[in-house]
């Protein structure tokens, strides 16, 4: 029953695949459910594997060069500060990792699960690059070793005794071949041979280290003969063991850097730095070993002795063990070395220090225990290097992060090895190996490790930051500021070890960055964007402030209502061009009843609607609705779409606050700062709807299935869904609750890309009709109204796939009033807003004749207009009402008016009070804009225009 509490919503598990995969799987856990597992306690399960990763080549074979050249003081104080990088790192790996289960890859699961793919990818590369290199170092580093204890002297020809290995760059290449083999066998056959020998190699590198101590008080002051090679040939000089001497300590304690005799490179504060660094990178070794979930492997065990990918499985005590453990292991590792660096300054002269790296060998009390304990150390810690950096890239291939680049990796052995990431592992550290000098590559591994340090730290400093109520880590003694310390400090070391490698290695993580931003496919892992995207949005809308609202900085802020998204793909992507940096909300009204509904319909909507978004590729939230009717629909998105401080709703039980509501009686509107202030509606006519996005590009690709999960349209004999009483109703309810509308007609039939692209001169032209073509006995052109409409068609044109087109605004003029006269005062209220646009003169006598030949016939008169000033509307009670002939003629007046422009901008006359004349009212709508194509007819309620700065 203990699996089963593990809740899979904290559990990543790398299982699936094939049958035969599975099967092996099935294996794995019929023999965990026979062998329960072995709890750890935390020294066996955290301070063993922490301390044989951190005690290896630095320890044994360049301590004494990291004190020869930089002296006690300067080496001090590179422990100090390499410790203080890895003691904040620590903090945010011990908050990680006991806020929730980890499992395979270690920091690569850490940093992928808390940021996001796009980040845990590329830094997931870049550790395994960190375990690559760092592998290579440990093997060239066990040459080294090799070399000086059974490597012919420099300057002889032949060797004597066990001195008989040759000494060349290619020699050495060839010993780091054969030992990288064996340990790529060890990798592939006898991994778990190799775990239960851990605590085994960890006892024999405590009593080597034990023998080092002794040896500095027992050893009695003698000479060390070195030979080192040179142009001429070899060079020999002597170093002193002096025993404890005053005068030797006082010699180490400045700086004394010189040429490095591996390298033949001078040596500086940042290049020692990095050598030593190397020495402290363990403190996720285990997490950096942990393979496949347990359950996934039937022979691998040895993860069960060294993971801390999967120790919360393993220790008795995880949110006790893994910080206390690590911590207890990075201190234990700081004294030591501080106190050995002491006692060879204080008994080792500078030439012993800086020319002989094996020198601890020399000085010891029984020189072959010192050699044993540095062929384990290095080659532990070589194959533990070697299986994380396989483990990295066998969770990088099953995340399928970056495609088929990585399916060769998930290949595995029928007990769940994966050998194929193990041999691709092994082949960039064969790569790496022709560097051939342990110092050449110190550099390079200690910036790449800096860098993952400071992505864990950034990690768990976004996790902090987003306050999010499920980080709740056991592990409390972290703050912001250890997290920033942490990251400031891994930045500034890394620049100052290479400017040049550390600029590489960042430029190439942001590449990885940004190719897995837009290629990688999505997760369910979460992203910390998201989450802290969400602070700071939240933070900003607090401080928008509606009374502060001035039209200098009025935005158009779009709700479009959209019965179904295949027939109307275009009009959603003109629109999109007419928000000019505002809200954008696509609104859908669901016509039922949640009370007849076992559960919400609108939840599984939400992915579809979410996805048209994506590939439109239109800026716009959605926002869906249950109601009874289309037109209570309307309302209620009028009312609650929108961000913003509050909103009261009155139901049918009262008043309540925040809004939950989904069904609508009366409310008050939003008072916040992001709500929409324009309402769209696609054109109520008896037109046949088109799949629109059948024949959009976006769906055309030979990739793409079409389209989404959208219904069909309705075929032409089916009843709508509203009638033309509700749905001018709508319009109405719109201008009641001061909200601009925009009626688009035959917008699908707009093809933006050949209007815009097509080379024809002139370029592609905008009309627009300022003027009230319904009443022209009312007609003026700096009514709200009217400017309104401007705006818009000045908008639109200002949209990057618009600058191309012209704006022309049609001036109706009669005999005797002046045309000039009206043109001029215009054309002075154009250059006042600052608008571009042609203004051509159009008589339309004719048309007004008709007009009043109806006044005449009508009851009522002119005198009964309809006045509107800015944000104030006065309700007529009567409309002078006009024939069917002169709407005609109106349209006909528009039609004639060349060329043919790409989309036209009307005015929309506001419904008649009487509710009765609805039909009638839309029917001299459908007349006026009969034939036109793409057209927009515009009512403005808010004064969006300003002359003034």
């Amino acid at each position: 029953m203990a699996s089963s509490e593990r809740s899979a919503l904290l559990t990543y598990r790398l299982c699936g695949g094939s049958a035969e995969e599975e099967r092996g799987r099935e294996r794995g856990r019929a023999a965990a459910a026979a062998a329960p597992p072995r709890k750890l306690p935390t020294f066996l399960g955290v301070v063993v594997p922490t301390l044989l990763s951190m005690f290896s080549v630095v320890l044994f074979l360049r301590l004494g060069f990291v004190v020869g050249h930089a002296g006690l003081y300067q080496a001090l104080a590179m422990f100090a500060v390499a410790y203080f990088i890895i003691g904040m790192t620590v903090l945010s790996v011990c908050a990680i990792a006991t806020n929730g289960a980890l499992d395979a890859g270690g920091a690569y699961y850490m940093i992928s699960r808390a940021l996001g793919p796009e980040f845990g990818g590329s830094i997931g590369i870049m550790f395994f690059l960190a375990n690559v290199c760092g592998s290579a170092l440990y093997v060239l580093g066990l040459v080294e070793a090799v070399v000086d204890s059974f490597g012919i002297p420099p300057g002889q020809e032949a060797g004597s005794g066990v001195h008989v290995l040759p000494q060349s760059y290619w020699y050495e290449l060839l010993y780091g071949t054969v030992l990288l083999a064996l340990c790529l066998l060890v990798c592939l056959v006898g991994a778990s041979i190799y775990a239960k020998a851990t605590f085994l190699i960890f006892l024999i590198v405590a009593v080597v280290l034990g023998s080092i101590l002794v040896s500095f008080f027992a050893t009695r002051p003698l000479k060390v003969p070195i030979r080192l090679p040179n142009i001429n040939g070899t060079e020999t000089d002597n170093g002193f063991f002096t025993g404890f001497s005053l005068e030797t300590l006082r010699d180490n304690l400045g700086g004394r850097y010189e040429v490095d005799y591996t390298t033949g490179q001078m040596m500086s504060f940042s290049s020692v730095f990095a050598v030593m660094f190397n020495g402290c990178t363990g403190i996720m070794a285990g997490s950096n070993m942990s393979g496949m979930d347990r359950r996934c492997l039937a022979g691998w065990h040895w993860e069960q002795e060294l993971r801390l990918g999967e120790i919360r499985g393993d220790l008795k005590r995880p949110s006790y063990s893994i910080p206390r453990g690590t911590i207890s292991a990075v201190l234990f590792t700081y004294l030591v070395y501080n106190l050995l660096a002491f006692l060879m300054c204080a008994t080792c002269n500078r030439i012993l220090l800086q020319k002989d790296y094996g020198f601890l060998r020399d000085i010891s009390i029984f020189p072959p225990l010192v050699t044993v304990g540095i062929y384990a150390a290095t080659l532990s810690a070589a194959m533990s290097n070697l299986i994380g950096a396989s483990r990295i890239l066998y969770a990088l291939a099953r995340d399928d992060l970056f495609g088929r680049a990585l399916s060769l990796a998930k290949k595995t052995s029928a007990s769940g090895n994966p050998v194929m990431a193990v041999i691709l592992s092994w082949l960039m550290v064969q790569i790496v190996l022709f560097s051939g000098k342990l110092n050449t590559i110190a550099s390079v591994v200690t910036i790449f490790f800096l860098l993952v340090y400071a992505t864990v730290n950034l990690a768990c400093l976004a996790l902090e930051w987003a306050s999010a109520p499920n980080f709740r880590p056991t592990f409390r003694y972290f703050t912001w500021h250890t997290c920033l310390l942490g990251i400031a400090g891994c930045c500034v070391m890394m620049f100052l070890i290479s400017p040049v490698s550390a600029s590489a290695s960042l430029g190439f993580l942001l590449l990885l960055l940004l190719a897995l931003h837009y290629l990688s496919p999505s997760s369910t892992w979460g992203y910390i964007s998201q989450a802290l995207i969400f602070h700071q949005v939240r933070k900003y809308l607090l401080m928008l402030d509606v009374r502060k609202d001035h039209v200098k900085f009025w935005r158009p802020q779009m709700l479009l209502m959209v019965q179904n998204p295949r027939g109307s793909a275009r009009l959603i992507d003109f629109v999109n061009d007419l928000k000019k940096s505002g809200l954008y909300v696509l609104g859908h009204v669901e016509l039922q009843d949640l009370d007849m509904l076992p559960s919400d319909p609108l939840q599984p909507q939400q992915d579809s609607w979410l996805s048209l978004v994506d590939k439109l590729n239109v800026k716009a939230f959605v926002s869906l609705t249950l109601a009874p009717s289309v037109r209570h629909g309307v309302r209620q998105l009028l009312f609650t779409s929108g961000l913003g401080k509050w909103c009261l709703v009155w139901t049918r039980e009262g008043w309540w606050s925040p809004v939950p509501l989904l069904s609508w009686a009366g409310t008050i509107s939003l008072a916040g700062g992001m709500r929409p202030n324009t309402l769209v509606l696609g054109f109520y006519d008896d037109e046949a709807p088109q799949d629109g996005l059948a024949r959009h590009p976006a769906f055309t690709s030979a990739r793409e299935e079409v389209p989404l999960g959208f219904p069909p349209l309705r075929a032409p004999t089916t009843p709508k869904l509203l009638s033309a009483r509700e749905y001018v109703g709508i319009v109405a309810d719109a201008l009641k609750m001061l909200r601009n509308v925009l009626l688009a007609r035959q917008l699908e039939s707009l093809d933006k890309a050949w209007e815009l692209r097509r080379a024809a001169s002139p370029p592609p032209t905008i009309h627009v009709w300022p003027v009230n073509l319904l009443r022209p006995d009312s007609a003026r052109y700096a009514d709200t109204c009217s400017l309104f409409l401007l705006q818009m068609a000045c908008v639109l044109n200002m949209a990057r796939a618009w600058r191309r087109a012209r704006l022309r605004l049609f001036l109706c003029v009669e005999a005797g009033t002046m045309p000039h006269a009206q043109e001029e005062k215009l054309r002075q209220l154009l250059k006042d807003l600052r608008i571009q646009a042609q203004i051509q003169l159009v008589p339309w006598d004719a048309i007004t004749h008709l007009h009043w030949q109806t006044c005449q016939r009508s009851p009522g008169g002119p005198e009964e207009e309809e006045e509107e000033e800015e944000g104030v509307v006065n309700f007529p009670t009567n409309t002078t009402q006009v024939s069917d002939e002169y709407v005609c003629a109106a349209n006909k007046l528009v039609l004639e008016q060349s060329p043919a422009p790409a989309v036209r901008f009307l005015y929309l006359p506001r419904p008649p009070a009487d509710t009765s004349l609805y039909p009638l009212y839309l029917h001299q709508l459908e007349l006026l804009t009969r034939g036109l194509g793409p057209t927009v007819l515009v009512h403005g309620v808010s004064a969006v225009t300003s002359t003034q700065l």
